[in-house]
């Protein structure tokens, strides 16, 4: 997910900070019998983009899952969510508040300013 976001911002032209572009994953495991089992997946972005960016950036977080292999091949077994904290210019510590459950639901982005 981690590399068709990136991806998609470059293939937006969404001038995105590479240095601080980052990603969190974090995965919840179960034992089943003598093995463990990946119940689910949470990944969160950081990302510094330029202020005129911010909507091509939110369609690009919004459409990346449809286009990574990754998810396509796990979505039907493994719960994958994801948030993204974005910094547009000036304007740091907007929090791209959308805990999405990507099973192929779409949901509109919601963006809030942290106060």
């Amino acid at each position: 997910m981690y590399g068709t976001l990136r991806g998609a911002l470059a293939g937006r032209k969404i001038a995105f900070d590479r240095e601080s572009y980052r990603a969190t994953v974090e995965g919840r495991i179960a034992g089943v019998g003598k093995t463990i089992r990946i119940h689910s997946i949470h990944v969160h972005y950081e990302l510094a983009i330029p202020p005129d960016a911010l909507d091509a950036t939110e369609r690009a977080l919004a459409v990346h899952v449809q286009g990574c292999p990754a998810h396509q091949s796990v979505k039907d077994a493994i719960h994958v969510t994801w948030t993204a904290a974005l910094r547009a210019g000036d304007r740091a510590g907007l929090q791209h508040d959308l805990d999405r459950e990507l099973l192929g639901l779409p949901r509109a982005p919601a963006l809030r300013a942290a106060v």
